[in-house]
């Protein structure tokens, strides 16, 4: 993930790992995201700081036997979040009403991955180091 030099304070490093589902009736701990986000003091993205600090906003994916995918957390004009993994218009994962989500541990979050809707938890919410 990326560093914590000169990006505000309200970045958060949010960890999100697949809730139970249907195939993983105990969640997968490592099936998930790693997200570099700012959040507004109650949890929520802030659209603001991250109109201005995109390119610090960052993704890592992570699946078993898979190599980590890293991309950016990107804002449609209509407010919609998704992660970007290659440049261009496609949206490679949208987030289900992530605007409207809190990041705080326990919560859950839904993002369409391939065409299905997953669930994760989040885990940890911390300052990068």
């Amino acid at each position: 993930m990326a560093g914590s030099n000169n990006i505000p304070s309200a970045f958060r490093h949010v960890c999100l790992i697949l809730a139970r589902e249907p195939g993983h009736p105990a969640g997968d701990p490592n099936d998930g995201y790693d997200l570099m986000v700012p959040l507004t003091p109650d949890g929520r993205l802030d659209a603001d700081l991250w109109r201005a600090h995109r390119d610090a906003c960052r993704v890592r994916r992570f699946t078993p036997g898979r190599e980590d995918r890293i991309g950016r957390l990107r804002r449609k004009p209509g407010g919609q979040w998704f992660v970007d993994y290659e440049k261009g218009e496609r949206v490679d994962e949208a987030g289900f009403r992530l605007g409207e989500e809190r990041f705080i541990s326990g919560e859950y979050v839904s993002i369409n991955r391939a065409g299905r809707m997953h669930t994760y938890q989040v885990t940890r919410v911390e300052k990068p180091t």
